[in-house]
């Protein structure tokens, strides 16, 4: 049996995609059976709300001492000025019947002393060369540095004292006659800083931290994000230097400018230093190699994101397929032959642009087929959502979501750009319409009276013909695959992680109900390292111009003609979701790479 600890921001309530793999991996039959204990670790934000703990067991603050550790833990915050909350969250998938109690430490390091924080950044700069001098005007930096060693000391007590409140002679944890294995897990960055501490522990001769292995989870490389976001020619330009450069035996510094400016480079730099790494997908594997020397040869664990299998009969499928034809027929004057949907975050990664250029060759294409489309883009800047009244109000006053109007409570931001591009291609197209609908939620009350009652977000999910995905810089990519089990055809770009495991799960195999966007590929390849710098917008504009007319061909090639046809694609989704499942992951994938930690750590 195995205690694993997971350091992450999203420790009490999901925000994101780590937060999503956490539910995932957690709530799974495999990990539950396996892993005997589960703590998270994470900051303790101000205003931070605990109701997604199920119980609070210490909180000085507040008043609430009910736990043995009460003392200890005491200790520890008059030690570091910090605050500590302990307490327990649960994991549930009611439809998997799973159950799932973690304990949760957070730490509120707002008022922490410094002079134990200078001590712990002089560890860092003596023996990992940190200079956490270069990066304390980042809060975030700071924080998880401050995190370590107050988090690290709690657990260590929750670990190792005895049940009745009082210190054993010896760790308790080590006392047991067959002790389990504790596994410190950074999900990215954040955790970093407490790995190192348990590194450096575990030399000077801890019996505890000699127990513990250490983790890196990269959900993604934070070093890369920003060279292929910032750069026009996005990710045509950094695959195919990436490519080149690794042939070379080139490494990040030599390609593109210093890295170290970026703090979250400065950590996960020393991720090669754990006793394992996880990779959420291949290309991460590539991007980590390509960081430093030390990862070139180092054993990388590709650790994929799992990706939900629902049962759903065609029936089902046509119904929710049916009552957003009959909302595209309300808003737009004609019920669509074909539902297109895009579910995404609005940040530039997705490259939602790229749906557009899909679709203006599609749109031909299927005017010569006699046949019509809509895609549905539901995407915000604002990520809780406006208020329901406001988006009835801007129905009622000018035909939200159709039409739109510049300036908050309607455009801000991202949302601006988009709609221009998405206003400028339904102005020319003529068998294809697309609906821009900036809100959260999808339903009658979050989306406006126009749209069915009946209507609910699995909606979207089970009856659509197509999900677009073509992100410039995607590690993995659940959100593009989720509608896989329903029988849409998933176009994803061929940098996203998911590309990965889609191809185990199908053996290779070319299948219709995945489409895979290749915008790296160059028809001529280029002579240097150097010229592929260069590229920049003309020449990422003539490549997704070019390549994005393929794409439209091959999905044009793959759309349903007849129910027999659904139901054949219901089928097969299912069964390539089935074998990229979060059990799967756990069993496959996950599991054995910490075992690969307990060897590397012998």
């Amino acid at each position: 049996m195995s205690i694993v600890v997971h350091v992450t921001h999203e420790a009490i309530q999901k925000m994101g995609g780590i937060g999503a793999v956490l539910e995932g991996l957690l709530a799974t039959h495999t990990y539950k059976a396996a892993i005997e204990r589960t703590f998270l670790i994470g900051p303790l934000f101000p205003g931070a709300d605990l109701s997604g703990l199920d119980t609070v067991l210490y909180h000085a603050a507040e008043g609430i001492t009910a736990t043995p550790h009460a003392d200890a833990l005491s200790g520890i915050e008059q030690t570091y000025g910090v605050a500590l909350v302990h307490g327990q969250r649960r994991f549930a998938d009611e439809n998997q019947n799973i159950t799932l109690l973690t304990d949760v430490i957070l730490v509120d390091v707002s008022k922490s002393y410094e002079q134990p924080t200078s001590l712990f950044k002089w560890e860092l700069y003596e023996q990992f060369h940190i200079e956490s001098s270069r990066y304390e005007s980042e809060w975030e930096f700071e924080e998880y540095v401050r995190l370590a060693e107050p988090a690290y000391d709690a657990l260590r007590v929750l670990l190792t004292q005895s049940p009745q409140g009082t210190v054993a002679r010896g760790p308790v944890l080590l006392e047991r006659q067959n002790p389990p294995n504790v596994f410190i897990i950074s999900h990215e960055f954040m955790g970093m800083p407490l790995v190192l501490k348990t590194l450096i522990e575990r030399r000077k001769g801890d019996e505890v931290a000699a127990k513990m292995r250490t983790i890196f989870y990269a959900h993604e490389v934070a070093t890369i994000r920003p060279i292929v976001e910032g750069h026009p020619g996005h990710d045509i330009r950094f695959y195919n230097v990436l490519r080149h450069a690794m042939l070379q035996g080139k490494s990040i510094r030599d390609v593109f400018e210093d890295p170290f400016w970026y703090f979250k480079h400065a950590l996960i730099d020393k991720a090669h230093l754990c006793d394992a790494i996880f990779a959420v997908g291949d290309l991460v594997v590539d991007e980590l190699r390509f960081l430093a020397k030390p990862f070139e040869d180092y054993p990388i664990n590709l650790v994929y994101n799992g990706i939900p299998a629902f049962e759903v009969n065609l029936a089902e499928k046509l119904a929710s397929k049916a009552r957003l034809q009959d909302y595209a027929e309300t808003l737009l004057d004609y019920r669509p032959d074909y539902v297109f949907t895009h579910v995404t975050r609005l940040v530039k990664s997705k490259g939602l642009w790229r749906d557009l250029q899909v679709l203006t060759h599609l749109d031909s294409l299927l005017a010569s087929n006699d046949k019509t489309a809509v895609l549905f883009i539901l995407s915000t800047e604002i990520a809780t959502g406006r208020p329901n009244e406001t988006i009835h109000q801007m129905e009622r006053d000018y035909g939200w979501p159709v039409y739109h109007k510049i300036g908050y409570p309607d455009l801000v931001g991202a949302e601006i750009e988009l709609n221009n591009g998405v206003s400028a291609f339904n102005l020319h197209s003529k068998a294809i319409k697309v609906v821009f609908l900036n809100q959260f939620g999808w339903s009658r009350a979050t989306c406006g009276v126009r749209m069915p009652a009946e209507m609910e977000f699995m909606d979207i999910r089970k009856g659509s013909d197509a999900e677009f995905g073509q992100s410039i810089y995607e590690p993995f990519g659940i959100a593009q695959v989720e509608p896989l089990s329903f029988g849409a055809i998933c176009v994803v770009s061929n940098v996203c992680g998911c590309c990965g495991f889609i191809q185990r799960a199908t053996g290779e195999r070319d299948v219709p109900n995945v489409v895979i966007a290749d915008y790296t590929h160059l028809g001529i390849p280029p002579d240097s390292i150097e010229t592929i710098l260069q590229f920049g917008l003309a020449e990422r504009h003539e490549i997704e111009a070019e390549n994005s007319r393929d794409i439209a061909a091959k999905l044009l090639g793959r759309l349903p003609r007849k129910p027999r046809d659904v139901a054949e694609m219901i089928q097969e989704g299912y069964e390539i979701a089935s074998r990229m499942s979060w059990e799967v992951v756990v069993d496959e994938y996950f599991l054995p790479g910490l075992q690969r930690a307990l060897s590397a750590g012998a």
